[in-house]
């Protein structure tokens, strides 16, 4: 299933069990990055380390065997789908003895992890969809328009529009008066065109208030459409794809998907320039990991900026719930702490947990100079 809003995620958080818990996994299956036998691997790696988990859980007979189930369902699922998904990233949720089971494909790729919890750990959907930006594209030329919508891995043709605007006159052609005369009625006919698809797009942007806006036409035609659009459609006006009307559904997304890359590249990029310019001036903002470890135990953290797939071990404390890159006794409580496989991820999901925004910031990045790992904070305690 695709994740395309809330309400999926709503939904899914409404499922609750009396007698049983629910595991969530999250599965990178990205091949960008990964051969299918490394993904094979890491995925059978997680699993075993989620059965040992489990085995130290202090839980009921009955809830351990619902637990074993859904793990084993879901190495079934993987046997069975993983050569052919193609997807960058999969989370299933899994309560097996409640016959509850619902997947979704993910557009970009997660950490790989199982949580067994009370209820279905969704936090990392929100994120995913709270990321991404709803894309208004209007694509034309001289005879017709298409206005298409796009969200993560979805796009919906919404209208087509007629142009009918008559053939300029060929050189050498019609001269004097007459000519002009015609050019004139071609270059109302256009206006007009332009108009009612700018018109169009305003309308599907006041029903669905998307954030970006793209244009698909010729150079010669962007001044002209621009003069025509709302002023809330060129403050999201974002740039132009190389697309026609005639191109088919698959290339126009694929243009679009390319430039939204590019912008959200360019957008992190620049996160990562203030993150660095902050620091620089002693202000609200640290890097490297022990010093964002320290403020993310101190609840000072407002967004969290990691590499992406960068990990390291670190280490946990189960009486205060802090988590440190090299201690191994507490500094707080002076109690022994738990080594933890990776302590990047633990930090991600104590960001959520403390309503964090979470930013991965793909490689290379100016980010991997400074510890790939720094935040801006709240305060500085």
């Amino acid at each position: 299933m695709k994740l395309l809003n809330h309400a999926q995620i709503n939904e899914l958080a409404k499922f609750k069990s009396q007698k049983h818990f629910i595991t969530s996994a999250y599965l990178d299956t990205n091949k960008s990055h990964q051969t299918y036998k490394e993904i094979k691997l890491r995925l059978k790696n997680l699993l075993n380390r989620a059965r040992t988990k489990l085995g130290e859980l202090n839980l009921s007979k009955e809830k351990k065997e619902s637990l074993q189930e859904d793990l084993s369902q879901i190495e079934k699922y993987l046997h069975r789908n993983l050569s052919s998904y193609h997807h960058p990233g999969l989370a299933i949720f899994s309560c097996a003895r409640e016959n509850f089971w619902e997947e979704f494909n993910l557009p970009e790729p997660p950490r790989n992890r199982i949580i067994f919890d009370r209820n279905a750990y969704v936090r990392h959907l929100s994120a995913i969809l709270d990321e991404h930006k709803r894309i208004g594209t209007l694509v034309l030329d001289r005879k017709e328009a298409k206005l298409y919508q796009v969200f993560m891995d979805d796009i919906k043709l919404i209208e087509e529009i007629r142009g009918e605007v008559p053939p300029k006159v060929r050189e050498g052609g019609w001269e004097g008066y007459e000519s002009k005369r015609i050019e004139r009625h071609i270059e109302t006919h256009l206006h007009d065109y332009f108009k009612i698809c700018a018109q169009k797009t305003f309308n599907l942007f006041q029903k669905n208030q998307f954030e970006w806006f793209f244009l698909g036409c010729k150079e010669e035609y962007l001044p002209i459409i621009k003069e025509h659009l709302h002023p809330y459609l060129l403050q999201r006006f974002k740039g132009q794809i190389k697309a026609t009307p005639n191109d088919n559904e698959d290339k126009t997304f694929e243009e679009i998907k390319n430039l939204e890359k590019e912008l959200k590249e360019k957008e992190k990029e620049q996160l990562v320039k203030q993150l660095i310019a902050e620091i620089q001036k002693d202000g609200l903002a640290i890097t490297g990991l022990d010093s964002t470890l320290d403020y993310l135990n101190r609840s000072a953290v407002q967004s969290l900026l990691v590499t992406r797939y960068y990990s390291q071990p670190g280490y946990f404390c189960p009486k205060c719930h802090f988590l440190y890159a090299s201690y191994t006794t507490c500094p707080g409580c002076q109690i022994p702490t738990q080594p933890v496989l990776d302590v990047i991820d633990e930090a991600i999901e104590m960001a959520l947990d403390k309503n964090c925004e979470v930013k991965h910031i793909n490689p290379p990045t100016q980010l991997q100079n400074y510890g790939h790992i720094g935040a801006f904070l709240r305060f500085k305690p």
